[in-house]
């Protein structure tokens, strides 16, 4: 059987596959075929764990294919933890998608990056929220509480190999972000501009139009 590691990005998948390439009877991976359109992006191996925080779009699709008869998992961590992180990426990847017009439009530019984290992190959790709701086999990991849920994963989907070594893996942090120079950058214009932009709304009408 087939399992999915659904997930909002930046709450741990990479570390969780890397655990499990310590089981021996399944294979994993991680945003293995992103690349990929129509059949071929669901063609995954049999006995195969995939993490993919893109495939929260595409839960339609995956029912269609596995339905309940594959092995779900919901992989969270604290949401403001997650909406945090993405801020250190706010001008690229799935966040860059998210607020600049791929699924926002119109968003204004004084909106605070945190809270369009926020926004676009309940929006996942939600999508996978109800996408579970008529699942039988599924269940929910938190990055805060991994020991003791990845052990109870291990068991759930009947995983042979060492599991002592696979939650070692958690001891290390798998891309965790780094903000390039430019990145950095860029960021603080951006807060620079919103905030000479509040002033000068703020300002008297006779001064803004001198």
């Amino acid at each position: 059987m087939n399992v999915f590691v659904l997930n909002t990005g930046r709450c741990g998948s990479t570390t969780f596959i890397m655990a499990c390439r310590h089981i021996t009877n399944f294979t994993c991976a991680h945003e293995s075929r992103t690349a990929l359109l129509g059949e071929d992006r669901f063609d995954y191996p049999e006995n195969h764990i995939e993490a993919d925080n893109r495939l929260s779009w595409l839960l339609g699709r995956l029912d269609k294919i596995y339905g309940d008869n594959a092995v779900y998992v919901h992989l969270k961590r604290n949401e403001h933890d997650t909406a945090r992180s993405y801020v250190k990426r706010f001008s690229s990847g799935i966040m860059r998608a998210y607020r600049k017009g791929g699924i926002l439009m119109g968003l204004q530019g004084e909106n605070d990056p945190l809270a369009v984290a926020l926004d676009y992190c309940f929006t996942v959790n939600s999508n996978i929220e109800l996408f579970l709701k008529d699942k039988t086999h599924k269940m929910e990991i938190n990055l805060e509480s991994i020991d003791q849920d990845f052990t109870a994963f291990w068991k759930f989907i009947g995983a042979e190999g060492e599991m002592t070594a696979a939650l070692a893996e958690f001891d290390t942090h798998y891309h965790a972000s780094k903000v390039s120079q430019s990145s950095k950058k860029e960021n603080l214009l951006t807060r620079i501009y919103l905030k000479l932009k509040r002033v000068f709304i703020k300002l008297p009408r006779f001064i803004r139009d001198a």
